[in-house]
């Protein structure tokens, strides 16, 4: 099974840095990684061509031109630069525990897609671990323990690792807290689905909208908690002033059995 990592960033080249190094340090390297780079300076494109020249895996940067919150675009066009067989999608501000892509190939099984969850790291710590460069992906479950009576991160139990099984099919149709920022399908099933639909302008609500799309293809919710979570290096809100008409496209689709993004995958030029 081919793998591709997808992580989409934008102008935060000190977290994208720490997510590398977190890839870097995978107990596997049999996957590719795509940056799907919604409009980053020249400065996130020297930081990526640094990294690819001593990376253990191969390494592609998809840029498009900045024209605000496109991060639907973004992963398509990243999509569609690779024919792998199975996709992981992060994002440049959620760094990678050593077992994240092992993990995610492990839990891949024909008919569902994959979602896991996060860690959220405070301001103060953001700032620590970005500043002396500190490999939190290599940490224990000893120092993340001292972070958390600190309170520089919200939670523990997503470092706890329970097997596959049943246990985690038990919620199929869900789609209310799956994020972008640790999700995984098989690329089939997103070509079906058109990929992610870029009617969704700003921030907010793409991610939903393709898994429930999914869902209506009748590929089925399996859950990452409790194998594989991203640490979530803190940052400012996005705009969400658009988050109003991507709502309201989240209702059509919710109310209807579409499957196909109107402006997808199959759109890119």
């Amino acid at each position: 099974m081919r793998i591709a990592v997808i992580v989409t960033t934008y102008n935060r080249p000190d977290a994208l840095a720490a997510v590398l190094e977190g890839y870097f340090a995978q107990d596997t390297h049999a996957f590719a990684l795509i940056i799907a780079d919604d409009g980053s300076t020249d400065e996130t494109r020297r930081l990526i061509e640094g990294y690819a020249r001593r990376a253990p895996f191969p390494v592609k940067h998809v840029w498009q031109e900045d024209r605000r919150f496109r991060a639907a675009a973004a992963r398509n066009r990243a999509l569609a630069a690779t024919d792998v067989d199975y996709v992981i999608f992060s994002d440049g501000d959620c760094v990678p525990p050593a077992r994240f892509v092992g993990r995610h190939r492990a839990l891949a099984e024909p008919g569902y897609f994959v979602a896991g969850n996060r860690i959220l790291l405070s301001e103060r710590f953001t700032g620590d671990v970005l500043r002396g460069r500190v490999a939190i992906h290599e940490w224990s479950h000893g120092q993340w323990v001292h972070a958390w009576l600190r309170g520089d991160v919200n939670r523990l139990l997503p470092l706890l690792t329970l097997p596959d099984g049943p246990l985690r099919k038990r919620a199929p149709r869900r789609w209310e807290g799956v994020k972008t920022c640790n999700v995984a399908a098989w690329r089939a099933d997103l070509e079906r689905a058109n990929g992610f639909d870029e009617a969704y302008a700003g921030w907010g609500l793409e991610d939903s909208d393709l898994v429930i799309r999914l869902t209506h293809a009748g590929i089925m919710h399996k859950s990452a908690r409790f194998a594989a979570p991203v640490f979530h290096l803190w940052h400012k809100e996005w705009d969400r002033s658009r988050l109003g008409g991507n709502r309201r496209l989240l209702d059509e689709i919710l109310a209807s059995r579409r499957i196909e993004a109107t402006v997808g995958l199959r759109q890119v030029v």
